[in-house]
């Protein structure tokens, strides 16, 4: 079937009021800016339905609607099938808590170990390691030293056994910007029966997921930081959740299982309402506004996605290199196993003093450990300090690339 030809960079920033001021954006890990479609979407739902759940009056029923529609976008992004249920949140953070905590009081006889992959986000490393303190025998899956401080498979083969419950991973490394083999991390799991949480918060914006391709029993992110408003999102098989003895809901809430019972308190409805329009943004990028979001919808527009990324991380990563006194931490090559999350060191300058100079000159940069406390002390950095870290979207331009790569070599060079 032929598909529009994908609108150009300057169309799909004009999606995007905050591109038209002056800041340069190049802290999009921690959060991305929305389009107007998501604020679009927002303002109308609350000024016009907004109203509780459950009634039998039209704008409750229309509450209900748009809550549902949401649940099926999201299900569309995680490529979910009729053996999934999707439960909305309020952050990453919260959602794989609150999923370790279920796991904490639903006993398995013979299964009381969890395997911790420390190269991620703390956000689905703590919960985890905390189940120490109830009972759990904790293993933790380390980095090797080395600027890209990769997890190794062979590592996992040794802390994996029969007593395995949950193996917890992420996907994208928040601060290597590296894309981890989650497919066979999944095998190897599952071979010893098993669970895989992946934390993709770092790769939904960058990369489709899939979750009978990547194998994963849960797989969660936040769409703040995928054009969305700040929620979070968890999909899981409907046959993992059933383990669980309850979820955090109230008490009459279990008889549904999950979503329902997992979603404590109820969900956002405006902010549901606004995820909407990261649908209508994806059908955008896709080249057909006005059809159905789909599959293929979000393969397509993830795929331009891919292609204007791209163009904007090779030039960074070479000007990087090119440096004698940088040293990269994650993969110094871009490639289809990277995505333009890049984080460095200099050797003599501090990440602090790097972008707070840069931050003066309108970029919007950070540095830090950004939650990645444990990765960072393994790198042998003071987490602090930690990197600097210029972060890229789709919607960042060659230009600011250059100017940012300009403003850095300034820093580097001054005296």
């Amino acid at each position: 079937m032929d598909h529009p030809p994908p609108p150009s960079r300057d169309a799909i920033r004009a999606r995007f009021p905050a591109l038209a001021g002056p800041t340069v954006f190049l802290d999009n890990a921690g959060g991305s800016q929305v389009p107007v479609e998501v604020a679009d979407r927002m303002r109308a739902y609350l000024l016009g339905s907004y109203v509780q759940l459950g009634a039998d009056y039209r704008l409750s029923r229309e509450a209900v609607a748009t809550v549902d529609a949401a649940r099926r976008l999201l299900a569309t992004l995680f490529g979910a099938t009729a053996d999934h249920a999707v439960v909305v949140g309020p952050s990453t953070s919260q959602l794989c808590a609150m999923l370790a905590d279920a796991y904490a009081a639903s006993a398995a006889r013979g299964r009381d170990e969890v395997v911790v992959c420390e190269a991620g986000h703390e956000a689905n490393i703590g919960p985890w390691t905390r189940l120490a303190e109830r009972g759990f025998v904790v293993r933790h899956w380390r980095p090797r030293p080395g600027d890209d401080a990769r997890c190794e498979l062979s590592d996992l083969d040794a802390l994996l056994s029969e007593r395995t419950r949950v193996v917890a991973v992420h996907h994208v490394s928040n601060l290597l910007g590296r894309i981890e083999d989650v497919a066979a991390i999944a095998a190897r799991a599952h071979a010893v029966g098993a669970r895989v949480v992946v934390d993709g918060v770092a790769g939904a914006p960058h990369r489709v997921i899939d979750m009978h391709e990547l194998g994963a029993d849960y797989y969660v992110f936040s769409t703040y930081k995928t054009f969305g408003p700040h929620l979070a999102a968890l999909c899981g098989r409907l046959a993992a959740f059933a383990e669980l003895a309850r979820g955090p809901n109230h008490y009459f809430t279990q008889s549904a299982g999950a979503p329902y019972a997992f979603e404590l308190g109820g969900v956002c409805h405006e902010g549901c309402a606004a995820l909407l329009g990261v649908g209508d943004l994806l059908a955008f990028v896709a080249g057909d506004p006005a059809a159905p979001v789909s599959r293929d919808t979000v393969r397509r527009a993830y795929r331009r996605f891919h292609e204007l990324e791209d163009e904007l991380t090779a030039p960074l990563l070479r000007f990087l290199r090119e440096r004698d006194d940088v040293r990269i931490v994650g993969p110094a090559e871009p490639g289809p196993s990277r995505v333009p999350t890049v984080s460095f060191v200099h050797r003599t300058r501090s990440s602090r003093s790097i972008a707070e100079r840069l931050n003066a000159q309108g970029l919007a940069i950070r540095y830090g450990h950004f939650y990645a406390h444990r990765l960072a002390t393994a790198l042998g950095l003071a987490p602090e300090d930690g990197v600097v870290r210029a972060s890229l979207l789709h919607y960042n331009t060659p230009e600011e690339v250059g100017r940012l790569c300009e403003a850095l070599a300034d820093a580097f060079d001054a005296g």
